[in-house]
């Protein structure tokens, strides 16, 4: 069927009454025509004379036996939805909207015209998973549906987090293995997004689920699944996962990567009591790797495996020996993700640098936190400013202090493709490139790879991350040892004091009581705020130590992490070392980072963690003026708290071996005096220690930027 040549020219020019007299005419001429009645129908839905067509089509309806009435219903259907594909092509969403649901009404079960309706809902963002309990899709997806038009239903349905669109996806699967290609990589990018920018990494665990129906043993979903539940916190899945995934792995390279994978679950949920034996395995394959020459990295890893390197600073101090392990890992890396030609190009000299910031974290979170007042402080008469933000929300953070404080704003919220983000760092002409993430983010590590700046920094983040690439490491006099310059990649840049200052910290109002916690109000209080992966065993047993020998103390232990499992391991420590376990509070934690800061003042003494010591919380404790009892170690993640204390103008509580750890833990319980002169000290230098003057930091931190520039 199609329409009649006149009719047609009249439709083209919009001149509606002429199309419905011509087809009057033809009906009056030829009434035995039934075609002619749907397309004058058609007419007067164009004219809005919908009562008309309507029961104009009903009449015509009744007037067929069955077989008649079945096939005139399908002919209704094809030149209506014929239509709404015209009023497609023309962009008007809202003439396609009008024609669908009148198709609807001739016809309730077209599932084509079921789904091209849902289509347009997600197209026009006014779909409501609801609304699916309305119509009959599930139940007609047996009548032949368009394969590409479900297909496409489904993903866009998959970014609203909610049963009835996940039970759709599921009801259409079997109807989808044909597209199975092209289903599963757009749906694992939809499970990143609904992750990264709804906060529902349970939802991108069923989306990934999914994929595994229709691809059982797939290494890569089987990882993002491992990453999903991970996010999720979900332990127990999370590590079943992994163990699944470690036993499809065949290559060298493969299981020592899904050793990390299990590793590092153990390590971030504190499951110290299962992490020995994992242990010696990974790092038996990360010893045979370095022994290998020209490595080539299977897909699925290739971009990720820099990190598997990262658990070894946890698991001790050993600087030397971590750094050629991190610095081999980084080098294979970087053999299978750089490319052959740098992208940077050398440009004219001109007034002003250009430093670019490349960053995953420009929001609430600790390298946000930290960082604003560098951003803040910069002198944009000597510097442009560029931010790159990759992979995450937008939140008042980044909008306060990093989008109002830049010359040059690069948001990719959903960046998949580094060369992208580093052919704009290119374009955009950035100087030096200062990476913010190291081994954190997986994309960071591949954009840096690329060598998309002239000079390339790693600063605040995390420890260097070992890629040639990289020409320089941002450090102090204290935080590194000098010996670093040894074993480290990357060129050692020392700033004179510290290698981080902030102007200070927002504090909320506390929740947190002794009377809650049942704590005599004359008891010392000792405090640590530290994720599970930070909770060594051998600390956990100089902490003990030192309850041991301060009576009528108390130790307050808050933190991420698998709590029955912390708990488990902080208690059988403290019985081994006398200490009875009713002194120990485990405690949730914080709604928010303003009132997690104000819960701090509880503390007589904050006892750090080693061999990864705290930042941002220590930052939070020296500001209030809380004691702090840190161990110094070789790390870059051992010295910390050390380079912090000395630059907060504090020596008391820096212990260089356990015995003084233990000493400062015990000396600073029993003593309040002592503790009240470091508090004063540490309040009073708040308006000089070089670690409070973000200031004069930043004009450090440009003037290394120049130095750097320059080849010094």
């Amino acid at each position: 069927m199609n329409w009649h040549p006149d009719a047609y020219q009249a439709l083209i020019a919009e001149d509606y009454p002429q199309v419905a007299a011509i087809y009057e005419e033809l009906i009056d001429n030829n009434p035995e025509n039934i075609s002619d009645y749907w397309y004058l129908g058609v007419a007067y839905l164009l004219q809005n004379l919908a009562a008309e067509a309507q029961v104009m089509w009903q009449n015509v309806l009744r007037e067929g036996n069955l077989e008649e009435v079945k096939q005139w219903q399908a002919e209704l259907e094809a030149v209506l939805d014929a239509e709404a594909r015209r009023q497609q092509r023309k962009g008007d969403l809202a003439a396609v909207e009008y024609f669908r649901y009148h198709l609807q009404e001739i016809v309730p079960k077209s599932i084509n015209n079921l789904l091209a309706l849902f289509d347009l809902a997600l197209d026009l963002e006014i779909f409501d998973p609801e609304e699916l309990l309305n119509y009959p899709i599930q139940d007609n997806l047996r009548s032949n549906p368009d394969r590409e038009l479900l297909l496409n239903v489904v993903l866009k349905s998959l970014l609203y987090p909610h049963e009835l669109t996940l039970d759709l996806a599921q009801a259409s699967l079997p109807y989808l293995e044909e597209l199975a290609d092209s289903f599963i990589p757009q749906a694992f990018q939809i499970a990143a997004r609904v992750t990264n920018e709804q906060q529902s990494p349970t939802f991108g665990v069923e989306i990934i689920k999914l994929c595994l129906q229709l691809r059982p043993n797939d290494l890569s979903l089987l990882e993002q699944l491992v990453n999903l539940y991970i996010l999720a916190e979900d332990f127990d899945n999370s590590l079943i996962t992994a163990y699944q995934f470690r036993e499809i792995c065949l290559t060298p390279t493969l299981k020592l990567y899904s050793n990390y994978l299990i590793l590092l679950i153990l390590l971030r949920w504190g499951v110290w009591q299962e992490i020995d034996h994992i242990y010696q395995e990974y790092h038996d394959l990360l010893q045979e790797l370095t022994r290998q020459k020209n490595i080539t990295l299977e897909p699925i890893i290739k971009t990720s495996f820099l990190n598997v390197s990262s658990p070894l600073p946890y698991l001790g101090d050993r600087a030397l020996a971590n750094r050629k392990l991190t610095n081999c890992v980084a080098e294979i890396f970087l053999d299978n993700n750089s490319l052959k030609t740098p992208l940077f190009r050398i440009k004219k000299v001109q007034e002003k640098l250009t430093i670019g910031y490349l960053a995953s974290t420009l929001k609430h979170h600790s390298v946000g936190w930290l960082s604003r007042w560098l951003i803040h402080h910069h002198d944009r008469e000597k510097l442009q400013i560029a931010i790159y933000t990759i992979n995450q929300e937008e939140d008042e953070i980044t909008r306060q202090w990093f989008r109002d404080s830049r010359d040059i704003i690069r948001h990719f919220p959903y960046a998949q493709n580094p060369l992208e983000v580093a052919q704009q760092i290119q374009q955009d002409q950035i100087d030096i490139l200062v990476d913010l993430d190291s081994l954190t983010h997986n994309l960071t590590n591949q954009i840096m790879a690329q060598k998309p700046a002239a000079k390339q920094v790693t600063w605040l983040g995390w420890d260097a991350s070992g890629l040639a690439t990289i020409d320089y490491y941002i450090a102090d006099p204290y935080v590194l040892p000098q010996q670093a310059e040894e074993y480290y990649r990357e060129k050692i840049y020392r700033l004179p004091e510290t290698y981080l200052a902030v102007d200070g910290f927002e504090i909320g109002t506390p929740n947190l009581r002794r009377e809650d916690l049942e704590i005599p109000p004359d008891a010392t209080i000792y405090f640590s705020a530290q994720s599970g992966m930070k909770r060594h065993p051998d600390t956990i047993k100089l902490q003990m130590k030192i309850l041991a020998q301060v009576p009528n103390s108390y130790f307050l232990i808050k933190g991420v992490g698998k709590t029955e499992k912390i708990q488990e391991l902080f208690t059988e420590i403290a019985i081994r070392e006398g200490v009875n376990p009713q002194r120990l509070r485990f405690l949730p934690r914080d709604i928010d980072e303003y009132t997690h800061r104000a819960n701090l003042q509880i503390a007589d003494v904050v006892l750090d963690t080693y061999p990864y010591n705290g930042a941002t919380t220590t930052l939070e404790v020296l500001w209030q003026g809380i004691p702090l009892v840190t161990l110094v170690g070789e790390q870059f993640s051992a010295r910390n708290s050390y380079t912090f204390m000395i630059n907060a103008g504090i020596e008391a509580g820096i212990g260089w071996n356990e015995a003084e750890y233990i000493d400062w833990g015990v000396k600073l319980g029993l003593d309040r005096s002592l503790r009240q002169d470091i508090s004063h000290q540490l309040l009073g230098n708040r308006d000089t220690a070089p670690l409070w003057q973000g200031k004069k930091f930043a004009q450090n931190m440009e003037n290394a930027y120049l130095k750097i520039w320059e080849g010094n």
